[in-house]
């Protein structure tokens, strides 16, 4: 899926809840906390993106691994940013080097 379809607000509140296994009031509270702000219909309804949905998704996770909602929210927007960076990097035509992924864990590193 390319970057305009990820970042197209086509869900309902209902479908994009229902899709990624959540309440509506839950996606409520992440418009709240400043996570994602899905546009709105001409008739005032959310409008999700797929992008928006990882998000959510995400935030979701790191909830039932007990980490409140700030911290969640922040941690999802910290490796969303991260990410953002890494594919600019490639972008130009840079390279990321193992010790510079931040998506294999420092645990497992080797070196």
């Amino acid at each position: 899926m390319n970057t305009v379809d990820r970042d197209s607000p086509v869900f309902s509140m209902g479908r994009a809840a229902e899709s990624i296994g959540v309440t509506q009031a839950f996606l409520r509270s992440l418009d709240e906390a400043g996570l994602i702000e899905p546009e709105r219909s001409a008739g005032g309804h959310r409008r999700y993106s797929r992008h928006q949905l990882d998000l959510a998704a995400r935030v979701r996770i790191l909830l039932d691994q007990g980490f409140p909602l700030t911290a969640a929210c922040r941690i999802v927007t910290l490796e969303d940013r991260l990410e953002a960076a890494h594919r600019h990097i490639r972008e130009l035509g840079g390279t990321i080097t193992p010790d510079q992924d931040a998506s294999i864990p420092t645990q497992t590193r080797r070196g």
